[in-house]
């Protein structure tokens, strides 16, 4: 009777562990995987890096020795194992590689690696010289995103997606002032916007916002919004105003400045982070989506208002940063087919994030100039997936990440309005506190009447 309770109790639990693991990967791994992996990478260390040719002959010194002692000939000597450590997706493994290896071998072998440890994935980056770490993550993590409870807040670095290598994806501003976000429809663009607004909500920060979809996608989250243009006129007129403001902000610098031989090091500076508390500007991120719509004209007055929307955008991107203005463009495509500057204003946008596209093309425009690894990896994004994304940066890094699902509820929730950052002018720029306007069946009838009434400019408080 009693080993009939054994083993009915024996696969009682195994099915629990098969079920756990198919539908809660992440506990499965925290309670039993983490076990397992441990003890697999243990035991299989030595004869996986032989096989994937990771390991180094032994050294004259130990061949002579074992000729003088008529012993054997030593086993070629994999890499030593400096620390081992597990994490809430996977294992951390850092290495010391012997004389004669290259941190690029690792790099070539992560997938063999992969399959020989049974992980779900692996890669590999060099920390210092002599010393890799493999990142090893034992379920997929981009599955179901979830991220951790405590992560690394400072300064304008926010969360923003998970990493396949289960760590935390960051959009630092002060790191990248720039960055652009292309993506196909129902790639998950918006998502990834929402949650840049849902994580800049609480950092004192304005928010900037110009959505040519009669403002659709922005316009719930108006309330955080300093300011939030919904046609390409308003746009034209916010982006000069905001050039005129980064031209005010180096005037304050500059008469900050006030260099002298006596003045110490640290208190020259060339950006707003330098100023005193007391008269450094607020930053300033402007989010631009559908930017294809800031481009396109058809008429002669339509021309003349995308030189001007181009113009401002260039010099922000390219001058923007020490003002503290901050410039996040998103689109469906960013090629020059969109008109004249539009090439040297992404040439200006070190960080880069496609989601999935539907041409090479379109992922060439976020990735051609950078890494042709990145593009093939955007055009394998699958469409039963949105939010996946490839993110990197004009060093040629790359790495796959997914924005975790955010509703429009979530996102205004924690959106509190800034009134002392709204712009005076209410007539054009749709505000924080400003009626959302409905759209008009006619829209020359609504131009023909912008063009009529005076138009004072944008003025901040």
């Amino acid at each position: 009777m009693s080993g009939n309770v054994l083993l009915s109790v024996g696969v009682l639990l195994v099915a629990a562990v098969l079920v756990l693991r198919s539908k809660r990967p992440a506990w499965y791994w925290m309670t039993f995987g983490v076990v397992f992996a441990m003890v697999r990478v243990s035991f299989r260390y030595a004869s996986v890096m032989d096989a994937c040719g990771l390991t180094v002959p032994p050294s004259r010194l130990r061949l002579t020795w074992a000729r003088m002692t008529n012993r054997p000939a030593p086993d070629s000597r994999p890499p030593r194992i400096l620390r081992m450590r597990p994490t809430r997706t996977g294992l951390v493994l850092r290495l010391k590689m012997r004389p004669g290896q290259d941190a690029f071998d690792f790099m070539a072998s992560t997938d063999r690696l992969r399959h020989s440890f049974a992980m779900q994935g692996i890669t590999s980056r060099e920390i210092k010289s002599g010393v890799i770490e493999l990142r090893m993550t034992g379920c997929d993590v981009l599955q179901r995103v979830q991220m951790p409870a405590k992560v690394n807040r400072e300064g304008l670095r926010v969360p923003v997606a998970l990493r396949e290598d289960g760590a935390v994806h960051y959009r630092d501003y002060q790191e990248v002032p720039h960055a652009l976000n292309l993506g196909a429809t129902k790639s998950g663009k918006s998502v990834y916007q929402r949650q840049l607004v849902k994580e800049l909500a609480p950092l004192n920060v304005a928010l900037i916002g110009i959505d040519c979809k009669e403002g659709v996608e922005l316009a719930p989250l108006a309330r955080r919004f300093s300011a939030l243009a919904d046609n390409p006129d308003d746009a034209a007129e916010l982006l000069e105003a905001l050039v005129v403001r980064m031209a005010d902000t180096y005037q304050v610098i500059r008469s900050e400045q006030r260099i002298s031989a006596d003045t110490p090091d640290g208190e020259i500076t060339a950006d707003i982070w330098g100023l005193p508390d007391d008269l450094r500007p607020v930053p300033v991120v402007l989010l631009v989506d559908e930017v294809a719509e800031l481009a396109l004209f058809s008429t002669t007055a339509e021309k003349k208002r995308r030189e001007r929307i181009i113009t401002a955008l260039v010099r922000l991107v390219q001058l923007g940063r020490a003002a503290g203005i901050y410039v996040e463009i998103c689109g469906q495509r960013f090629g020059a087919e969109l008109g004249d500057g539009i090439t040297m204003l992404r040439a200006q946008l070190t960080g880069r994030v496609s989601h999935r596209v539907n041409d090479e093309a379109s992922a060439k425009m976020a990735f051609g100039d950078i890494s042709p690894d990145a593009v093939l990896a955007t055009t394998q994004i699958p469409i039963e997936r949105p939010g996946m994304a490839v993110a990197g940066d004009s060093s040629g890094g790359w790495v796959r990440i997914r924005t975790p699902f955010t509703t429009l509820r979530q996102a205004v929730t924690p959106c509190p309005p800034r009134r002392g950052l709204v712009p005076r002018e209410r007539s054009r720029v749709r505000t924080a506190r400003g009626p959302v306007r409905s759209p008009s069946p006619s829209r020359s009838a609504r131009s023909a009447e912008k063009r009529s009434r005076p138009r004072p400019p944008v003025r901040y408080r």
